[in-house]
């Protein structure tokens, strides 16, 4: 079997990576294979297409492949709340918080993630035309071997072709501390307005076709994500491991840090207040036509496995 992420570079689909290479998928009895597909619209497609079994990626995103939510569900989170940054050029002199300080600027996106935060500005009373902000893709983010996004983002603010990125963890703190960018938004941690905190999560996704033809390895699945959680939460030092593994060596040295501050949102649930935040986003910026059911998003009969 095959789990796709549309990140590798990241913090974002971490527990699905680790879950791969610490062997908690082998130990349920899964032979996962972890494999990058990106962008995340792609991901989807492959795992609609059936030649995926799983998906680890945003929970927002699932209807541009299965419209309506018809034929793919989500069964576990990764992590809690919306898991983007906003950052900006450092000599701009951006205050965390301060949202305004995006008027006028150049903002890289990757394609689905863009919505994130142009609902933010929404709702945080910015207009894109009004304002002057441009969100646009990353210059070269997704040719050749690049394998992450965020990372992707920090080197072009450093090299001056974007003057902000809304994108993961790992891009943020590589462009932190390179000195190059500012933290302004932390959505996850509710520095945007509220209804932000639910545009979306990192979650384990598979389709309806999945869950009928093979529930066992579905509810597998998400028994082997919640023990690396739960693995990373008791010893994080492991998350180097698995970074010495995946990531070249500047970014396998940080990824325990910024996997450290992740801790607190690791658990597994996805809360009917969550999916109606997100439903309620997701009909804003036009990938539901009309409101969903909680069950319609998420496949009940495995959340017995969401709590270690």
């Amino acid at each position: 079997m095959k789990v796709a992420i549309p990140d590798m570079i990241s913090n974002s689909y971490f527990p699905v990576a680790a879950a791969v290479e610490l062997g908690f998928f082998a130990k349920e009895g899964l032979d996962m294979e972890l494999e990058l597909i990106f962008p995340v619209n792609r991901t989807l497609e492959i795992l609609r297409d059936g030649d995926i079994q799983f998906v680890g990626g945003s929970a927002h995103s699932t209807p541009f492949a299965f419209p309506g939510w018809k034929g793919g569900k989500l069964i576990a989170a990764q992590a809690q709340n919306t898991y983007w940054f906003l950052i900006l050029r450092s000599d701009l002199g951006a205050k965390k918080g301060d949202i305004n300080a995006i008027k006028g600027l150049k903002i890289g996106a990757a394609p689905l993630v863009d919505l994130g935060l142009k609902r933010l500005l929404v709702e945080s009373g910015l207009d894109e035309a009004r304002d002057n902000i441009q969100i646009v893709p990353v210059p070269g983010a997704f040719l050749g071997d690049k394998k992450n996004f965020g990372v992707a983002a920090a080197k072009a603010l450093e090299a001056g072709l974007i003057d902000g990125f809304w994108a993961n963890g790992m891009g943020a703190e590589v462009a932190v501390r390179s000195g190059a960018g500012t933290m302004v938004i932390d959505a996850r941690r509710g520095d945007g307005p509220p209804k932000a905190l639910h545009y979306t999560m990192s979650a384990l996704i598979t389709s309806d076709d999945m869950i009928e033809k093979h529930p066992n390895a579905v509810a597998a699945a998400v028994r082997a994500l919640v023990k690396t959680q739960q693995a990373l939460k008791a010893d994080v030092s492991l998350a180097t491991k698995v970074g010495r593994k995946l990531f070249p060596a500047e970014e396998a040295e940080l990824i325990a840090d910024v996997v450290a501050r992740d801790l607190p949102f690791y658990d597994a649930s996805i809360s009917r207040e969550f999916v109606a935040g997100m439903v309620e986003f997701q009909m804003h910026m036009g990938l539901l036509k009309e409101p969903v059911a909680y069950e319609d998003v998420v496949a009940t009969q495995f959340s017995q496995y969401w709590k270690p």
